[in-house]
């Protein structure tokens, strides 16, 4: 199997990581790996990446930090994508991922004007996304897991708007043939969520359940970067049959 390289950009909440694991373990999970299938670089942590053209394939998890301080690990990082993007290296970046992504290729990434995003929440997918290799075959709309005070206000140049909603337009998007961001969490179950949202509590009403749509998205990756069996893709009325909202 093709190497998978996780990027660690930053760790969980510790109460949630000594019951739950981190974001690389749910990663694995929602890819059906088991630990151990992939390199684990931890980048904030002081690791170093290894040249960009050894990667076979390559994640870049979320983070509780912020894209727009430019923390210097963080900025080497961007470089780095930048290099891996050229090599044609498949690359999924997550939340932090997801925006540090799009900064390294030229995007801009900030505040999110309507303040943090936090629960379950609808995204669209425009007819773009019919079309892309990794989200192709899922329904017009989705239910997803968001986490987040930053968003990528504006994408790089070049890049295909695949996923938003009203709170963020650039909920996930495609660089040339197979570089992807996701603002929201595919890694997160509904247990997950209900512990970041605990730590939310200025939050009203936060909505959260379960949904198979990210699980979906990590296996397809799998089967894209990694020569993994494919995976095809639930219905959205067949997906929410017995979900209630808590």
């Amino acid at each position: 199997m093709t190497e998978l390289l996780i990027i660690k950009t930053g760790n969980t909440m510790p109460s949630l990581k000594a019951t739950r694991g981190d974001f690389e373990d749910w990663i694995l999970a929602g890819m059906g790996l088991g630990a151990g299938r992939a390199r684990v670089v931890d980048v904030a942590g002081g690791q170093i990446l290894p040249r960009p053209g050894n990667a076979g394939a390559i994640v870049i998890t979320g983070s509780h930090e912020m894209v727009s301080d430019r923390l210097d690990w963080s900025e080497r990082t961007a470089a780095w994508l930048v290099e891996a993007v050229s090599c044609g290296t498949p690359i999924l970046g997550i939340c932090y991922g997801h925006q540090l992504l799009a900064h390294a290729l030229g995007g801009e990434v900030n505040n999110n004007p309507r303040g943090p995003e936090m629960g379950t929440t609808e995204v669209t997918l425009p007819g773009e996304a019919s079309a892309d290799l990794l989200l192709r075959g899922l329904p017009s709309a989705i239910n997803v897991h968001v986490s987040h005070s930053q968003s990528v206000l504006r994408l790089p140049p070049g890049a295909i708007r695949l996923a938003g909603n009203h709170w963020d337009r650039n909920q996930a998007f495609r660089f040339g043939d197979c570089a992807w961001g996701v603002q929201f969490h595919p890694e997160f179950d509904a247990g997950i969520m209900h512990a970041y949202a605990a730590e939310e509590q200025s939050l009203a009403e936060i909505t959260i359940f379960d949904t198979p749509f990210g699980a979906q998205i990590l296996r397809r990756f799998a089967s894209l970067a990694l020569g993994l069996p494919s995976v095809g893709f639930l219905s959205r009325s067949r997906s929410m049959e017995g979900r209630t909202p808590s």
